[in-house]
């Protein structure tokens, strides 16, 4: 998963995030001329787009705010190291950055936490605010109706496959499953005719976290019926369902028919740079249940050089379970700017936020951070729709995107099922045993705010 929007490629270097955090100094209030701004560096040292972005951002900003500084604070950690460390520095006035990068994944965690500030006040009085499409709004949204992030991008999933692979296997270029039956007797099709090709990657298991969850079962999950995971009107968390047992289902069909990689491989915590970086460029690669951000990866901003990507790979719709309406499945993530609750400077916090979000520097960002647009000017703007191969494609696919259910407790929630995946890649259980085991884990973190579906 992208570790969502800019795709964090998972390498730990802690010490290099240690020295970050160290470099936060006396804290955001100690200067009331300069911000804080705390983000994610990506683990890859050659991966610096964002770190490029937002020194210009510093410059342009500091230009018309004579007087007035920005000290850029990267913590370069994976993702769960990184939100660790940005919770630590929220925690504190002397710590506290002015402006943190916050996944929506975890957003309302440190709500609860009573890490964020609301920008209701701020946003009533942006005009900008209104280009903003309502479903980003709502990623960033609180359980109390408060607005705690500007969301900068978002994006979206489908099926990524090799156009070459297709062809020695004897199918389509213009392949579009209709349902998951058709994309495992793909995969079977491609086992038989090209040995040595992986047939289909699906994210699973504990260590790649969220792109297993997110990315790989919940992709099939949102595909089995409205409302899988959380009832919004009961307003409570749905186990027992058939849909959960089948999606996990299809990922032990996956593993036990030997149609994916090797299972050492795809519980590696890395799996998601060994994709971009080395099974799809070598076509090693049939079909991989991706994201939007993939080309990114080798349009000379990743660390992978490979011009081919562009006629070599095709993408298609992931299908509902049975082709069922609407017939096409997605999920969203992103990423949005918050501003902590003990920061020192918020007002010129969020006078940062509207320099990175002018037309011109929103559409930037979207370009060089391989993002979907969150904004209707931006999303019409020629150079985002010409900016890389298949953008219109998985733009195109925001009509039929879901976002997790954006609760404090989610996190857990994505654990539980990343141990629930992770038994049936091993083998260690069945699709019917795992999902009562994650049952089990659910209530025992919600406390009984469960349903039961059929």
């Amino acid at each position: 998963m992208r570790p969502t929007a800019a795709p964090l490629l998972l390498a730990a270097v802690l010490a290099a995030s240690t020295l970050s955090l160290t470099a936060c100094g006396s804290g955001s209030g100690s200067d009331s001329d300069t911000i804080k701004v705390a983000y994610n560096r990506s683990t890859d040292n050659k991966v610096r787009f964002k770190d490029e972005y937002l020194q210009d951002m510093k410059r342009e900003f500091e230009k018309e705010h004579p007087g007035k500084k920005v000290e850029l604070v990267p913590i370069q950690a994976p993702d769960n190291d990184y939100a660790t460390k940005a919770q630590q520095m929220m925690r504190s006035p002397k710590t506290a950055p002015d402006l943190v990068y916050e996944d929506t994944f975890r957003i309302n965690s440190d709500i609860k936490a009573g890490y964020l500030r609301p920008l209701d006040d701020y946003l009533a009085k942006w005009d900008t605010w209104d280009q903003f499409v309502d479903t980003a709004k709502a990623a960033a949204k609180a359980e109390d109706g408060k607005t705690y992030g500007v969301p900068d991008g978002t994006d979206t999933r489908g099926l990524w496959f090799n156009k070459k692979i297709f062809q020695k296997a004897g199918l389509p270029e213009d392949w579009a499953p209709k349902n998951w039956d058709e994309i495992l007797e793909a995969a079977r099709t491609i086992k038989k005719k090209v040995p040595g090709a992986i047939p289909l990657n699906v994210y699973t298991g504990k260590a790649p976290g969220e792109a297993a969850v997110m990315q790989g079962f919940e992709m099939l999950l949102y595909g089995t019926g409205d409302d899988p995971l959380y009832d919004p009107s009961a307003k409570k968390w749905v186990t027992g369902s058939q849909g959960f047992k089948d999606a996990l289902g299809f990922v032990e069909t996956v593993f036990g028919e030997k149609l994916g990689p090797d299972v050492s491989d795809s519980l590696d915590p890395n799996v998601g740079t060994t994709v971009a970086n080395e099974w799809f460029p070598e076509e090693k690669l049939a079909i991989s249940l991706d994201g939007s951000w993939m080309g990114q990866f080798w349009t000379g901003k990743g660390t992978t050089a490979w011009p081919e990507w562009k006629t070599d790979l095709a993408q298609a719709p992931m299908p509902t379970q049975n082709g069922q309406a609407p017939g096409k499945v997605s999920m969203s993530g992103g990423w949005t700017w918050a501003i902590p609750q003990k920061a020192g400077n918020p007002d010129l916090a969020f006078d940062f936020i509207k320099t990175m979000q002018t037309k011109e520097n929103a559409t930037r960002w979207d370009v060089v951070g391989a993002q979907i647009a969150v904004r209707k000017d931006v999303a019409a703007d020629p150079s985002y729709l010409k900016s890389m191969p298949g953008i219109e494609f998985f733009t195109g696919l925001v009509q039929y995107t879901h976002y997790r259910p954006a609760l404090p407790v989610y996190p857990q929630v994505s654990t539980a099922i990343g141990e629930a995946m992770e038994s049936v890649t091993t083998g260690d259980a069945d699709a019917a045993k795992a999902a009562g085991t994650y049952d089990g884990q659910l209530k025992d973190l919600v406390e009984g705010a469960v349903v039961t579906k059929p």
